[in-house]
């Protein structure tokens, strides 16, 4: 039975309150987010999701519950709008997950408080303010301690990603190798994005210090995060560990690899309806293409990017 399935037979519980009944479809929702199933997640929210950044009718729910749905509404604003590349979408995202963490710390709910600062920080990180990602990362770090052994390892991740798009490699690859033996306890679905953490990090110091032996590694860690999350059923991040491990194919000459590793990328993005990555993808592809010496090829990628 799929996740899916199993909302539907919970939720014909007749012994279940209205309050109840909202929080099986936020947890229902956080696993599709989680997996990045994004259209799953809407479904699993029905009448409660309203759009990107659209406020749901939380009047009448309890507290907890409101702040549950403000939540899950914030972080799915955030992912869509990020593979749809909407303005303004990552704005308004921080406003629901803000105003979900401020009536979890007036509940005295650190661990659901943490929780929305990890999201938080998402946000920060699509909007390119590293700073304020890192500042609210820090302080969902001190709220859980080793309270929750996910959230924690959701948390090192984010702030390894924060660290390597500032262009702090060493830093990123700190916080990675402390937790590695942290991470091999835990589920596929986290330990894929440890690997593809540890992979962008290695590809992006092989090539700022010219140690092709940090891409043959980055090369391994990609392989393992989609095994990782194809075993977790998360074909979003599955495919964006293909493209990134051809743009590392490219790199050290392996064309005919990195093309069958598009291919792959471009049917589960095409299926999933995400521009954003799916244009990603066709950039790798026109450089490829570049490599090979096949030009006419390539234009039409890039013209139909441009398109």
């Amino acid at each position: 039975m799929n996740l899916t399935e199993t909302l539907q037979q919970e939720l014909g519980n007749p012994d279940l309150s209205s309050n109840e009944r909202i929080l099986l479809r936020c947890q229902t929702a956080a696993e599709f987010i989680h997996r990045g199933q994004y259209e799953a997640a809407c479904d699993a929210l029905g009448e409660f999701w309203r759009g990107v950044g659209q406020r749901p009718d939380v009047e009448g729910l309890k507290k907890a519950t409101e702040a549950e749905l403000l939540l899950r509404c914030g972080s799915l604003s955030s992912g869509i709008g990020s593979a749809r590349s909407m303005n303004d979408a990552q704005e308004k995202s921080k406003d629901l997950i803000s105003e979900a963490q401020r009536t979890f710390e007036i509940l005295e709910l650190p661990i659901k408080a943490a929780e929305a600062q990890s999201e938080l920080s998402i946000c920060y990180w699509r909007l390119g303010a590293f700073a304020e990602a890192r500042v609210v990362l820090d302080e969902a770090a001190k709220k859980i301690g080793d309270k929750d052994d996910e959230l924690k390892a959701r948390i090192l991740v984010r702030r390894a990603l924060v660290e390597t798009w500032a262009c702090r490699y060493h830093d990123a690859l700190d916080v990675l190798q402390q937790a590695e033996a942290f991470f091999k306890k835990l589920p596929s679905q986290i330990k894929g994005r440890w690997h593809g953490q540890m992979g962008l990090v290695l590809k992006r110091l092989g090539m700022a210090e010219g140690r092709t032996d940090y891409l043959d590694r980055a090369i391994i860690e990609h392989t393992a995060a989609i095994y990782h999350y194809e075993q977790a059923q998360n074909d979003r991040y599955c495919a964006i560990n293909l493209n990134n491990l051809a743009m590392l194919l490219y790199r050290v000459g392996r064309f005919p690899e990195a093309h069958e590793n598009l291919d792959r990328a471009a049917k589960i993005f095409s299926k999933l309806n995400d521009p954003g990555n799916l244009a990603q993808v066709n950039e790798t592809r026109a450089r490829v293409l570049l490599a090979e010496e096949r030009y006419e090829e390539a234009r039409e990628v890039i013209e139909g990017c441009v398109r």
